[in-house]
């Protein structure tokens, strides 16, 4: 084969199959710039430029999802890029029977297909992968997490009709999103945690909406990540999810990339800690828990990321060495 692509590395590295090299991406975000999708085009742009990563993941602020049903936020100066909530939509359980079903197209959804589109047209040999809040998390945003919590407990069927309504427009957004050029989404997922609730309350509140939002991509999307945030995260209940690629911390909570390679189908994202390493490391650590991180999967089905968002006080010089620690991993 003559030059590989990052289309071609990336789908040969999915089927299991050797490629030319191990693929890297990290993501970050760009705070400030995230309120204008032209802005925020033109900044994820330029980071590609400079490390042409094997796809690049769409990053808006979290709040882009519920900000058209009120939600109101700003930036604090969070070294992750995140936004604080100064208003939440939700205070009492009859709150989610009056959310309505958003367009897709309009608003800040609207924006953020705006960037996507923008970004389809600047890159086009980059794979896109969309951030897209499953149901619950976007529950989370609009009530808080202690109250989501307890309505859940206590006023289940009221949470349970907004979570139908904030699916139904995330797969409206979904749809929007492949036929604007992205090569999937990254559902992120925040709750499928035993630290927050149990996998019988997941099962009931999380994975039905979850695969709703999955089965929308429709066959034009050909590389979805699902993120599983958190520590002891349910990766067995998840790990079924339709999704060509999982991404986790995890050296942070199990399972291990050499054992996760056992318990899923899919490629796995991962191998950097976002903090200890990337942020606080220096390039030699980077690339030495690269290495590791390579030789746990023996390069099969596994693509360098860090196990969430690349911190935005991360030292240029170990991205750079993050990009530079596949370079020699050809099989």
């Amino acid at each position: 084969m003559n030059a590989w692509n990052k289309r071609q590395r990336l789908e040969a590295v999915l089927h299991g199959e050797p490629a030319d090299r191990v693929p890297a991406a990290l993501w970050r975000h760009f705070p400030g710039d995230d309120q204008d999708p032209q802005a925020l085009a033109a900044a994820h742009a330029a980071f590609q430029r400079e490390f042409d990563f094997d796809f690049l993941k769409v990053s808006p602020a979290s709040s882009f999802c519920v900000e058209d049903w009120g939600a109101e936020h700003y930036y604090d100066g969070n070294p992750e890029g995140a936004r604080r909530y100064s208003r939440r939509v939700v205070q009492e359980p009859a709150d989610w029977y009056r959310l309505e079903e958003l367009d897709a197209t309009q608003g800040a959804l609207g924006r953020q297909l705006h960037c996507l589109r923008r970004l389809a047209k600047e890159l086009p040999e980059t794979p896109l992968v969309q951030t897209v809040f499953n149901p619950l998390s976007q529950a989370r945003y609009l009530a808080g997490d202690e109250r989501m919590l307890i309505h859940m407990r206590t006023h289940p069927q009221a949470l349970l009709a907004g979570l139908e309504i904030i699916t139904r427009t995330t797969v409206r957004f979904v749809e929007e999103v492949t036929a604007a050029g992205a090569a999937g989404i990254f559902l992120a997922v925040q709750s499928a945690s035993y630290r927050i609730m149990s996998e019988e309350e997941y099962r009931r509140f999380g994975r039905p909406f979850d695969l709703r939002v999955l089965e929308a991509l429709g066959r034009r999307a050909w590389f979805s990540v699902l993120h599983i945030h958190g520590q002891d995260i349910m990766f067995d209940l998840l790990a079924d999810y339709p999704v060509q690629a999982v991404n986790w911390h995890d050296r942070q909570t199990p399972p291990a990339l050499s054992e996760a390679l056992t318990r899923t189908r899919a490629a796995l994202i991962g191998g950097l800690r976002q903090w200890e390493t990337m942020v606080c490391g220096t390039p030699v650590d980077v690339q030495r828990e690269a290495a590791d991180a390579i030789a746990q999967t023996g390069g099969r089905r596994f693509i360098l990321g860090t196990g969430c968002v690349t911190p935005v006080v991360a030292p240029t010089i170990n991205i750079r060495a993050a990009r530079q620690a596949v370079e020699n991993s050809g099989q």
